[in-house]
């Protein structure tokens, strides 16, 4: 329908409803770009948070993989000198236990010694008992 065959009474009616409402609109756009812009500041203030996030947890992750290597470095470390006094230690309870074998062995040497000199000895005590006998029979007669 052409403008011209609008009645003017209904122009005038409908004109500032229709400028009101394009007001209206304006002010919506207005907030609707600023609320945008203020998402969009949000979205990049996230993004920047995240990413200093991130940098931290690589950081962290970083300085936790150092620690840990150097912990795990320690504990090698240590358990090397463990093992080398461990060793030191068997070394000398061998050569310790293989002195005290020695001493057993002379030990047995001598007992075996004294072993074989008990029937002489008795032999001998057994003798001396029979002559102080015969000297006590021969006192007598």
């Amino acid at each position: 329908m052409p403008a011209e065959k609008i009645p003017g009474w209904i122009e005038r009616m409908l004109l500032p409803a229709l400028n009101e409402m394009k007001g209206e609109l304006k002010a919506i756009n207005t907030r609707i770009d600023s609320v945008d812009g203020k998402i969009d500041s949000l979205r990049n203030e996230t993004i920047e948070r995240i990413d200093s996030t991130n940098e931290r947890i690589g950081s962290l992750r970083n300085e936790t993989k150092i620690g840990m290597e150097s912990f795990r470095n320690e504990i090698k470390m240590e358990i090397e000198g463990l093992r080398k006094e461990i060793e030191s230690n068997r070394k000398e309870m061998t050569s310790k236990f293989e002195g005290l074998n020695y001493r057993f062995d002379t030990i047995n040497i001598r007992l075996d010694s004294i072993e074989k000199r008990i029937p002489v000895i008795e032999k001998i005590t057994a003798l001396e008992i029979k002559i102080a006998d015969l000297e006590k029979r021969l006192a007598a007669a």
